[in-house]
């Protein structure tokens, strides 16, 4: 085996990555690993995986989403094998040996990194959407309160434009802004450009809840103004069913 025991049987299991990789057989420039992966990861040949492009299932496309550090480990993964190869083709048994002890040390950490990543979505996938609710009238900003926490969501809530700037300036940052246009000191337009020119919630998502028609008001529609406009009188369900639609980006 081209590790430091150089045996074959030896097997190195990657939990967290559902991968195993096990030394069949060694013979000359030859080495023969065996690699034992779940049914939704491709296992295979360098020259035959240039170029392939297909449909990506969805663990595929979770794979997709990860982090920049994460890739880059497949990749250094990757190179390193096919290293390993060409240094046996070219009878280097030593420098193939230090090589595959990279591979492997790559695998380890790709599994540790992994499982950080899947822990830390676990624990993201506990917390609940946090949504500040800003509007002037009491009675329907109850009530949309209620429906919010029916549905899962954390509210806080603030009655007009000028309170929300104080409450984003003191609390942690909301996962969203749902709030009225028209309402007093502060209304919907100057409170869309204050939130926007505030580098620390800037990137906020924004939502209005308005029965006024959003050309009235001149508010750039997009990620520097309002992100998605939600018409008054609201269809409780499919508002529900919008917003967490939005707030979820895997179901689009």
């Amino acid at each position: 085996m081209l590790v430091i025991a150089r045996r074959a049987s030896d097997k190195f299991c990657f939990p967290n990555l559902g991968i195993s990789v096990e030394v069949l057989r060694i013979k000359g420039k030859t080495v023969r690993l065996g690699i034992d992966a779940p049914d939704d990861v491709k296992v295979l040949r360098h020259e035959l995986a240039t170029g392939v492009q297909s449909a990506m299932t969805p663990a595929e496309k979770k794979w997709r989403e990860l982090s920049h550090e994460l890739r880059n480990r497949v990749n250094t993964t990757a190179l390193a094998l096919h290293l390993m190869q060409m240094h046996l083709e070219a009878g280097r048994v030593g420098d193939a040996e230090n090589t595959l002890q990279k591979a492997l040390s790559e695998f380890r950490l790709l599994d540790e990194k992994l499982g950080a990543a899947n822990s830390q979505a676990a624990a993201d996938a506990d917390q609940p959407c946090r949504v500040l609710l800003v509007e002037d009238d009491a009675n329907e900003r109850e009530l949309l309160t209620g429906i919010l926490q029916m549905n899962g969501f954390a509210v806080d809530t603030a009655d007009d434009g000028l309170a929300a700037m104080c409450y984003l300036n003191k609390h942690e940052r909301p996962d969203v802004v749902l709030m009225d246009m028209r309402m007093p000191r502060l209304d919907g337009p100057k409170t869309v450009s204050a939130i926007r020119g505030t580098p620390n919630y800037s990137d906020v998502k924004l939502f209005a809840v308005s029965a006024t028609d959003p050309s009235e008001f001149g508010v750039r529609l997009g990620p520097k103004g309002i992100d998605r406009w939600f018409a008054k009188p609201l269809n409780p369900t499919s508002f529900v069913d919008e917003l967490q639609r939005e707030m979820t980006p895997e179901l689009n």
